[in-house]
């Protein structure tokens, strides 16, 4: 390991092989970090936080914090945070409150851009892309692959379906189902994310069959559950068309139209 004088790192901390912790930053007395993790300097990781192996975290970024949650009490939630994930400058995410099941979660292969933001109780997939300035409220769900725009704010308890994505700027206070595209302050869905899909490996038959889905619920009816009812009876089901359906059908805040 290669740790820089300047920097604390507490003797309870366990520091794996291969990791590189910079100048002036900090590491508290409950923080297991994989190997082969590079810390750039002036970084801050406290609390009850598990790192795993060949994360990069830029400078200024603060992990373990505190929930921003009135009713916390010092209690010993966490923070995991998977393989390979690349934090960059500024970026926070909090340990979690005691409400759910007191830990914070981050896949493997993320890509958090500066200033993002990661509030408690949030579980997030794998190879998901925060850009600039996303801000998730406590207890948000992002599905894997997921891509969230610069300047996006997520509501408390909203779920991001995975491979959808978000358009810039935008405001996201109901569920984002699996596959989308969603944008605007007061958001609306805009199709499947073919692009997206394509990119993904997703077959053009798969893509075909989400698209048929799409009109079905969101343009033929205006009853989600006539349109849930009418696709299973029309379409034929493969997992993709499945994990869509079930999504919709246990939303609890509301989906997106």
């Amino acid at each position: 390991m290669d740790i820089h004088p300047s920097s604390i790192v507490s003797p309870s901390a366990k520091i794996s092989s291969g990791v590189k912790i910079g100048a002036y930053s900090h590491i508290g007395p409950h923080v297991s970090i994989g190997k082969d993790t590079e810390i750039a300097a002036h970084v801050v990781i406290e609390g009850n936080t598990i790192i795993g192996e060949r994360n990069k975290i830029s400078p200024f970024t603060t992990l373990g914090g505190p929930p921003q949650d009135l009713s916390y009490n010092g209690e010993r939630t966490q923070l995991i945070i998977g393989n390979d994930n690349i934090l960059r400058e500024y970026v926070t995410i909090n340990c979690a409150s005691t409400k759910e099941e007191w830990k914070t979660e981050i896949g493997n292969k993320c890509y958090l851009m500066a200033y993002s933001h990661v509030a408690h109780d949030c579980r997030l997939g794998d190879e998901i892309v925060m850009a600039n300035v996303t801000t998730l409220g406590g207890h948000v769900s992002v599905g894997d692959h997921a891509t969230i725009s610069g300047l996006v704010a997520v509501h408390q308890f909203v779920r991001i379906g995975g491979y959808s994505f978000l358009g810039g700027v935008s405001g996201i206070t109901r569920d984002i189902p699996p596959y989308m595209k969603a944008a605007n302050a007061k958001p609306k869905l805009y199709g499947i994310n073919i692009n997206g899909l394509s990119r993904k490996g997703f077959s053009q038959e798969k893509i075909d069959g989400l698209k048929k889905a799409y009109q079905i619920i969101w343009r033929k009816n205006t009853n989600m559950g006539k349109g849930i009812k009418q696709v299973r009876k029309e379409l034929p089901l493969f997992p993709e068309l499945e994990i869509l359906l079930d999504f919709l059908a246990t939303s609890k805040r509301g989906v997106t139209r």
